[in-house]
């Protein structure tokens, strides 16, 4: 909470001293992100951002005793201070899987339970591997200077996310459950 306070403070008086200026692009490569951090709604470590990121230093990082001093290797492009691409090194091996998750209070079971197709495919020998994802939609929001980046969107969406056009999102069909085999608990 305090660093998105903090954020918008400082957005505030950047806006306020004229410290910023908006006819040039001010690109910037955000790196080192914390791999955990307390949350205090649950009073526990948890991932700060990406739990499946290779931690800074690999296994033996895992073992710091404070975890919110454990960095991973993500990172962050952003222009004019919008986020426009997000990216990792992801974590390809089970082990430094298993010990990261420990970390954050999952057992080996609730892991393998929700990853192990991920875990049984990185056992086979996966390659380091990482990327970014840039949106381009964030990009010409920012160059075209618009005020909503759902002017941007070739599909845009309405403010409660609705597809006017596609009539989306719709309710379902009993038909559609059974095609897919899905069952719905429903509150009574």
């Amino acid at each position: 909470r305090a660093a998105a306070t903090l954020g918008r403070v400082r957005t505030a008086v950047a806006e306020k001293m004229h410290l910023a200026d908006p006819a040039k692009a001010a690109w910037v490569w955000v790196t080192d992100f914390p791999m955990y951090e307390y949350n205090e709604a649950a009073g526990k470590i948890d991932f700060s951002h990406n739990p499946f990121s290779m931690p800074q230093g690999g296994l033996s990082a895992l073992d710091a005793p404070d975890p919110t001093t454990i960095l991973g290797y993500q990172y962050d492009l952003a222009l004019n201070g919008y986020e426009i691409s997000s990216g990792a090194i992801r974590n390809h091996r089970p082990d430094i899987m298993y010990r990261a998750f420990a970390i954050a209070g999952y057992s080996q079971k609730e892991v393998d339970k929700k990853f192990g197709g991920l875990l049984r495919a990185f056992s086979f020998g996966a390659p380091p591997h990482g990327g970014l994802a840039p949106g381009l939609d964030r990009l010409l929001f920012i160059l075209q200077d618009e005020a909503n980046i759902r002017e941007i969107y070739a599909f845009p969406k309405d403010g409660r996310a609705r597809d006017l056009m596609m009539d989306a999102p719709s309710n379902v069909t009993a038909q559609q459950l059974k095609e897919l085999h899905l069952h719905l608990d429903q509150p009574h």
